[in-house]
């Protein structure tokens, strides 16, 4: 009988920030070009697109790169890339992304949160899918070789997410044989993660 829910703190993800080498390189010295186009951000260099596929940022489609809101506010907060838009061919920059980004997604700025402390800490994450998961996580080195061990769900502190969410989105992630993993946000921007399973007695 289904009696409650195990919560534990995630020591992996909780641990003190460590910027690996290889993240501090996505800084190039010569920003990458891309546009946009309405809220679709594509990177179209040769060199761009592979120097960021690499390192598993957007997905790659008739040889140009497209790059997910978070990736592209992270990717431009870090100096890594220049985004013109299409239509006015003006530069645009963090703020303007954010605010057009946030017309489409209002999460958008909660999600580059997230991103951010999970690429900060030299873990890639992908754009997740459905139910509330809002990244695949890999862990370190894994990228490219093994499946997503962790998918992340994003919870906003003032903002509860019912028991009934969290169940329908629990039984899925153990039926990918994945682990859900809650990142849960408080008002100043801090991220603490942690683990959700069910606890059954019988």
């Amino acid at each position: 009988m289904k009696i409650g829910w195990i919560v534990e703190e995630l020591k992996v993800l909780a641990s003190d920030k460590v910027e690996v080498e290889a993240e501090k390189k996505d800084a190039v010295v010569l920003p990458v070009k891309a546009s946009i186009k309405d809220t679709a951000v594509t990177v179209s260099s040769k060199d761009g697109v592979e120097e960021f596929a690499s390192k598993g940022y957007g997905v790659e489609e008739k040889g140009k790169l497209q790059l997910t809101f978070s990736e592209t506010l992270f990717l431009i907060g870090k100096g890594a890339i220049t985004v013109t838009d299409k239509k006015t061919k003006q530069k645009m920059d963090f703020q303007g992304l954010l605010k057009r980004f946030q017309q489409v997604d209002k999460d958008a700025w909660v999600r580059y949160l997230i991103y951010r402390d999970l690429r900060g800490r030299g873990y890639v994450a992908r754009e997740g899918f459905g139910l509330g998961i809002d990244f695949r996580l890999y862990e370190r080195g894994d990228y490219g070789r093994e499946t997503a061990k962790h998918l992340i769900f994003g919870i906003q502190e003032g903002q509860p997410v019912t028991v009934e969410k969290l169940a329908r989105t629990q039984r899925y992630v153990q039926n990918l044989k994945k682990n859900l993993v809650l990142a849960v946000i408080n008002r100043r921007g801090e991220i603490v993660y942690y683990t959700l399973s069910e606890l059954n007695l019988k």
